[in-house]
């Protein structure tokens, strides 16, 4: 039976036939018609946010933590041009959303009308896929387009930008399964013969190393309890970048922790000491490689990614393994079992010797204090006082970031949403309040920095609005932390506006917005106040007092290998220079 319908309920229709449930938007006279449809519908929800970087952050901490497409709703010009950043983020960070941006009349278009932007042209280089939208007959079938290509292959955003008189006229509608989307059918199998010779190379390793990223969880849950058996099973230690934390549970056996720029010292000395390098959904960014002429210079690399273009990008491989995550683990794991499941283990029982030295260092240790705060102390009792909880966690970014991975632990995939690749500040709040869209009851925390946290604070309003008790947990030293972190050990401690001379009181600011506030600067009274933020069934801003000029350890400095690490002020092996800081 054939639908004739207007363009703006097409796109209503179409989002209930993919299976939508929520929407991340904010009205303007160019989506109107599509709004008056909402309005008209009870399936899908609308959580209005207050600014539309802020839809897509939240549409990404849905997606992140579901597996499945966020959805945005902005009007023409600057509602299409405020997403962009969030798009940029999506895009970085592979992350399937879709945005559908209104835009003025198709007869007005080039005239320079009134909140008119040239959104397809803007988003062109930051999406993976955009369409203009001139003809109602074409609308549903390109939404449905959509959908495909930003789950397929390697996850990313994609944008549908739909003129207002598109939205007014009417056609027959295009149901998923009439929808034109086999032209985008990213291969998922990898080649056996390639596949065979990364297991010939498992069967005669002797110091591997299993780096795995971000590709792992979007590959689904399938993948990473494929990676789990096959770490358990051969015995080899694992890593992660900051994307990819809970792929591998933090309370395995073989896990190394993260690695990277602000990874742990033994991650980072494996991948650079090992003889078999094995990459599974990881991209080799500079905050993991460092110096590339000098990364892993010893190693075979293995590259295990969905996106071709991914590899041979940044580092030369040896084999080079084009596939979903999920289906090449299984081939692998399929054909190491027929073989006999070897590795050798005289050799990786050394390893693991060598590995065991390296973690004697204790690389996260640092000076606690009976007076202040720190920032590593307050993480380590959020991590006491949530574990075994349905806590999910988003991060702003920056010193607090990179403590956060280091300190809170994640045994499943899907729990740990941040802005890896671009870093954008101001990410956290609306993530947070996306993902405790996605899962009402459970435990969501944004572990924050004041200045981060500042940038998107207007949506704690949207959590307020739509009761989403989120947590935004701050750990406030009145500074750009990572900013003066870097002006102090590469810049001569010149402290270019790296503080604020008049930051809120976060207390007064969450009574403004009806939430509670919470403030703890005594070491001794944190357990007690972290319990009050937890048992309050609403949103709650807390705002932690820490040590102001503390430094985030270890870490590579920029443009340098893997092993040379600053370590830091803890009683540590080396000689302490001037910037109280081991160079190994």
């Amino acid at each position: 039976m054939t639908r004739v319908m207007t363009g703006a309920k097409m796109v209503v229709q179409a989002l209930k036939d993919q299976g939508v449930e929520v929407v991340f938007g904010y009205p303007g006279g160019a989506v109107l018609p599509i709004y008056d449809e909402i309005f008209q519908q009870n399936d899908i929800r609308h959580i209005l946010v207050r600014h539309e970087q802020g839809a897509v952050h939240m549409a990404e901490g849905y997606a992140r933590s579901t597996g499945k497409v966020g959805v945005v709703l902005v009007t023409s010009g600057p509602g299409a041009t405020n997403a962009v950043t969030g798009i940029v983020d999506a895009l970085m960070d592979s992350i399937p959303i879709v945005v559908l941006s209104g835009q003025v009349p198709t007869f007005m278009i080039g005239t320079d009308g009134f909140q008119e932007a040239d959104t397809v042209g803007i988003t062109r280089p930051c999406t993976k896929m955009n369409w203009l939208v001139k003809d109602t007959a074409g609308l549903a079938g390109t939404i449905h387009q959509a959908f495909h290509v930003a789950r397929s292959g390697r996850p990313g955003p994609v944008l549908v930008d739909i003129p207002k008189d598109v939205q007014f006229a009417t056609a027959e509608y295009t149901p998923p399964e009439k929808a034109r989307v086999d032209h985008y059918r990213p291969p998922v199998k990898g080649d056996i013969a390639d596949i065979t010779r990364l297991v010939e190379l498992i069967e005669k390793a002797e110091r591997p190393v299993f780096y795995t990223g971000g590709g792992v969880i979007n590959s689904g849950p399938g993948a990473s309890q494929l990676l789990r058996e096959l770490v358990d099973a051969t015995g080899f230690p694992v890593t992660s970048t900051l994307m990819g934390l809970g792929a591998y549970p933090a309370s395995g056996k073989n896990w190394l922790g993260m690695l990277g720029m602000h990874g742990l010292y033994e991650a980072n000395l494996a991948m650079h000491g090992c003889d078999l390098m094995i990459n599974i959904g990881a991209r080799f960014d500079d905050r993991i490689t460092g110096r590339v002429a000098d990364f892993s210079p010893g190693s075979v690399k293995a590259h295990i990614d969905i996106d071709p273009s991914s590899i041979n990008k940044v580092i030369r491989v040896d084999v080079p393994i084009v596939g979903d995550v999920g289906h090449v683990l299984e081939d692998l794991l399929r054909i190491w079992k027929s073989r006999g499941r070897r590795t050798d283990k005289a050799a990786l029982s050394a390893w693991w010797g060598q590995i065991a030295e390296w973690k004697k260092v204790d690389c996260l240790s640092y000076r606690p204090s009976s007076k202040t705060i720190k920032p590593q102390y307050a993480l380590q009792r959020l991590e006491e006082l949530t574990r075994g909880r349905d806590r999910y966690i988003t991060t702003e970014v920056g010193q607090h970031q990179m403590w956060a991975a280091q300190f809170l632990h994640f045994d499943a995939p899907n729990r740990w949403m941040t802005s890896g690749g671009l870093g954008t500040m101001g990410y956290g709040v609306p993530a947070s309040i996306g993902v405790q869209v996605a899962h009402p009851e459970a435990l969501v925390i944004n572990v924050a920095g004041e200045a981060s946290w500042l940038m998107n604070m207007q949506e704690m309003g949207t959590a307020m609005q739509f009761r989403a008790p989120v947590k935004q947990f701050i750990l406030n030293n009145e500074r750009l932390g990572m900013v003066r972190q870097w002006q102090q050990l590469l810049h001569g401690e010149r402290y270019a506006h790296s503080w604020s001379e008049s930051l809120p009181d976060f207390v007064k600011l969450a009574e403004a917005f009806g939430c509670k506030g919470i403030r703890c600067s005594d070491p001794a009274d944190l357990d007690d106040a972290i319990r009050e933020m937890l048992a309050y069934d609403g949103p709650v801003i807390f705002d932690c007092l820490v040590e102001k000029h503390e430094n985030c350890f270890p870490m590579i400095p920029s443009g340098k290998p893997h092993n040379e690490m600053l370590l830091g002020e803890a009683d540590t092996e080396g000689a302490i220079g001037a910037t109280g800081a081991v160079l190994v």
